[in-house]
């Protein structure tokens, strides 16, 4: 391995350093294929996700799950928390809202989250 000398790492600090490493750039150039063939929207939604709003605001807690309600997922534990105001909120949320065509259905877990199935997402 070559040793860098005080003029090397000089010369490397005023201009743009660029190795000359053909393995490197094969390994990039390949990544950069591979990434190119497998897009990330092809990729469906997952079947269940768990979304947990502990220390959320209320504007962050509504973006959050207008954001799983628009995504595909077709099922979602919401945790709330046991007090406080997303526990009184999501339920008129998902009966009286914009967000009440996304949820086929939801029902309490336990005191502090819900289960909820939303509708398919129509293409």
């Amino acid at each position: 391995m070559k040793q860098l000398s005080d003029f090397d790492i000089a010369k490397m600090a005023d201009t743009e350093f660029v190795p000359n490493d053909d393995a490197t750039r094969r390994r990039v150039r390949a990544e950069l294929k591979l990434s190119a063939q497998i897009s990330v929207s092809q990729l469906p939604p997952p079947a269940h996700v768990t979304l947990d709003l502990h220390q959320k605001t209320e504007e962050q807690a509504w973006a959050e799950i207008m954001n799983l309600a628009t995504s595909g997922v077709r099922r979602a534990t919401i945790i709330t928390g046991a007090s406080g105001i997303l526990h009184q909120k999501f339920p008129q949320w998902a009966c009286e809202s914009i967000l009440s065509p996304y949820i086929l259905s939801f029902s309490p877990i336990n005191n502090g989250s819900f289960d909820v199935r939303f509708r398919r997402k129509r293409d």
